[in-house]
Formats: C-alpha cells, sequence, structure tokens
C-alpha cells in the first residue's frame, strides 16, 4: 500500500462523529443539519430531463476529453460569466466533479523527479482534499493562515526557503469555510510570486455562482487575462454541485494551461475517468441555462437576509463575500464546545472551524469559529438561527 496514507488525517466529518459521541440531542426534535455543504435544493428540471431523454446511450463507452458539445457549453460558460474565450479542444476538460480533478491533478503535476521534496502550499483553513492530494503525492504541505477580518491567505507567512521548493499552490476563491473572496489586486499579488518561483496555481472556484446580486466574484483566469497575463501554469477548477445544485451528479470541468491538460487528460485516460454520456448531455443543458442558477442563487440570497440579522441579536457577524457559509464566532472562543452545546440542546449540527484547519507556528486560524452551512430550506434556516441566539443568550451571558 502507498506507504504515504499514513499521514492522513481523520476527515473533518470524521473527527465530527468521534467528538460527539456520548452527546445526545434532544428527544423528539428533529436534526437541522447545518455542518455539511451539501446544497439540498431540488435538481433542476433542465438537467434531470436531459439526463433521462439520454439514458439510452449508455450502451457506449465514453471519451475521456467529452463530447465536443459539452467542452463547447463549458467554454460558452466561461465566454458569459468572465468574458473569455477559451478553446474548447486545448484549454477545457471535464471531469467527475472538481473534488476528483483536484485530487487527481496533483498526482499528474507532481512528477517524483525533483531533487528535493516539493511543497504544496494549502490556503488554512482548507479543502482537506487539497492536503490529501499533496501527501499521497508524496509532497509535503505549507499553509498559509486566512485570518479575521479578511479571511485571505497570507502568503508573506511562507518561509522564503519553502517557497524556492513549491511546485503547487492551492487557492479556493470564494472560500470555504470563511466565505471570502480574492480581488484582482490579490490574484496580482499571487501572480507575482508564481513569476519568481515558477509554481503551478491550481484554483478552486466551485462555489463561483453563490454570490449576492451584483457581486460575480472574479475569477483567476479572468483576472489572469484582466492584468496582461497568459494562462501559463494556471488552471481552474470548476462543477455543476453547487452552481446547479445537483452533487449527485458529479461534473465539473477544469479550464487554462492547455500544455497542463495536455498532461491532465493523458494521465486521466490511464486513469479510468470518462464522464457517461447522459451526465454529459445532463452537464452540456446545465451550463448552457442561467435561469435556474440565478433562481438557486436567490434562494441563497434570502437565507442570508433572514438569518443574518438574527444572528446579528447575538453575535458580531457580516455577510461573507460569497458562498453559502456563515464562519461564526463561538461565544467562548471554543468552537468545539460551542458545537456540543447546540447539538445537546438543539439537535443543530456544525462543524468546529478546527477540524476545518491545521495547527502552524502561528496556530491553528479555524479554532474559535464554527462553520454553518445555509443548505437547508429556508424556515429550517431561519429556526436554526432563533434557537442559536436563544442559546448563546441562555448559556453564554
Amino acid at each position: 500500500m502507498n506507504p504515504h496514507l499514513s499521514q492522513l488525517q481523520p476527515y473533518p466529518f470524521a473527527r465530527l462523529r468521534e467528538a460527539m459521541q456520548g452527546v445526545s440531542a434532544p428527544e423528539g426534535v428533529v436534526p437541522v443539519p447545518l455542518q455539511i455543504g451539501e446544497p439540498k435544493h431540488p435538481a433542476p428540471a433542465v438537467i434531470t430531463d436531459a439526463l433521462t431523454a439520454a439514458l439510452p446511450r449508455l450502451d457506449a463507452y465514453p471519451q475521456t476529453a467529452g463530447l465536443p458539445e459539452l467542452r463547447q457549453a463549458c467554454a460558452g460558460f466561461l465566454q458569459h460569466r468572465y468574458g473569455l474565450a477559451l478553446d474548447p479542444d486545448s484549454e477545457i476538460l471535464p471531469v467527475l466533479g472538481s473534488r476528483e480533478a483536484l485530487f487527481s491533478f496533483v498526482q499528474a503535476a507532481l512528477g517524483g523527479n525533483e531533487q528535493e521534496k516539493p511543497v504544496v502550499v494549502c490556503p488554512n483553513p482548507f479543502y482537506q482534499i487539497y492536503e490529501g492530494a499533496a501527501l499521497l503525492a508524496g509532497a509535503e504541505t505549507a499553509f498559509a493562515n486566512c485570518r479575521a477580518p479578511h479571511f485571505k491567505p497570507d502568503w508573506g507567512s511562507i518561509p522564503e526557503t519553502v517557497w524556492q521548493r513549491v511546485k503547487l499552490v492551492f487557492v479556493c476563491s470564494p472560500h470555504n469555510p470563511c466565505g471570502s473572496v480574492l480581488q484582482k489586486v490579490d490574484w496580482a499579488e499571487l501572480f507575482e510570486l508564481q513569476s519568481r518561483y515558477g509554481f503551478i496555481i491550481a484554483a478552486d472556484e466551485c462555489y463561483s455562482e453563490i454570490y449576492f446580486e451584483g457581486e460575480p466574484p472574479i475569477g483567476c483566469l479572468q483576472a489572469a487575462a484582466e492584468l496582461g497575463r497568459g494562462f501559463s501554469k494556471l488552471v481552474m477548477f470548476t462543477s455543476l454541485s453547487k452552481r446547479s445544485n445537483v452533487p449527485g451528479l458529479r461534473s465539473g470541468f477544469v479550464a487554462g494551461d492547455a500544455a497542463l491538460l495536455k498532461d491532465f487528460l493523458l494521465y486521466r485516460t490511464y486513469h479510468g475517468s470518462a464522464m457517461g454520456i447522459p451526465v454529459q448531455m445532463a452537464s452540456i443543458a446545465a451550463w448552457n441555462d442561467e435561469t435556474h442558477v440565478m433562481e438557486n442563487r436567490r434562494l441563497y440570497q434570502e437565507k442570508f437576509a433572514r438569518v443574518l440579522p438574527i444572528l446579528a441579536q447575538g453575535f458580531e457577524v457580516t455577510r461573507p463575500d460569497a458562498s453559502f457559509y456563515i464562519w461564526l464566532q463561538a461565544p467562548d472562543g471554543d468552537d468545539l464546545a460551542f458545537a456540543r452545546t447546540l447539538w445537546c440542546e438543539a439537535a443543530i449540527q456544525v462543524l468546529p472551524g478546527r477540524f476545518l484547519a491545521r495547527d502552524t507556528e502561528q496556530g491553528n486560524p479555524g479554532a474559535g469559529y464554527v462553520r454553518i452551512a445555509l443548505v437547508a430550506p429556508v424556515a429550517d434556516c431561519v429556526a436554526a438561527a432563533e434557537k442559536i441566539v436563544a442559546i448563546r443568550q441562555r448559556c453564554y451571558p
């Protein structure tokens, strides 16, 4: 077995289950799951209809590169969303969701012939796939902490000696779990570091379509184009899971550096990761339609509009730049104890921030916060917010 498997830490939700051993919710109270960022809105009919209509095409093997029509639909999305004109045949590659692609891309990108052990930089807190992909590829990880009030990676905390070994930097914008968005000036800072040290930038943008009216987040390729840069050593990952509320479809795409995608396609051909044709047809319908995306976004906006004023009665809380997360400070600074209290008092499930981050010399930047995912129906989110404030006032006077 891969000897690096022993370096993997338990997934945050496994740690949460273990931490909740012996802590019981009130009898007869229906749990409110706000700990997992799993979209709960109904799957749009435009997607399910296309999927079912294409079921007869299960009789054919799909190509790893995907149907030309799918790559064109992805290119069309990039055009109308970011004003980018990418070549669908060389700069776009369909994948089985961003999670699978983020992991496998690192395996393909880190060749293993480096004279010294490569380093992968991750934001902290972070999506745990980044760390697992790096470790299983034989790399070390370094963390750029994201702290209040802006929750953006502190690239300056990475020592010069470490930057010299960095082969890949993960970026998540909009950020999971903090909801912060990198602006053009932030991208310019990272691009300057890339020019100096030559690493690959892998930008996870799966929350890019969950934003507030008039504030669409800038993407990494868009920022590169506006700053007069090409896409060399730059790739973005996106998915239909959050944008179109179909996490079970397992569909997304990677776009950017044609040379990197050519090698990644070769890797995936052997990896066996071709997308089934019915899923491709459903994906084409999804990328070509914005009506359902606008409705999905409106529902999240309504949740924030309803929930934030309630939470403000007991907490200092601000709206994130984007995403469907609230990064809430625990009233006594103990995120795990607060999560346990919410569960045993009201059957509300939230995720302690410490489980989403790693300890560094500067501490654990997730400690003291809980992540709340506004994925439940609006009424459930409102009721949960009211209970959280009541518990705050009763248990933390």
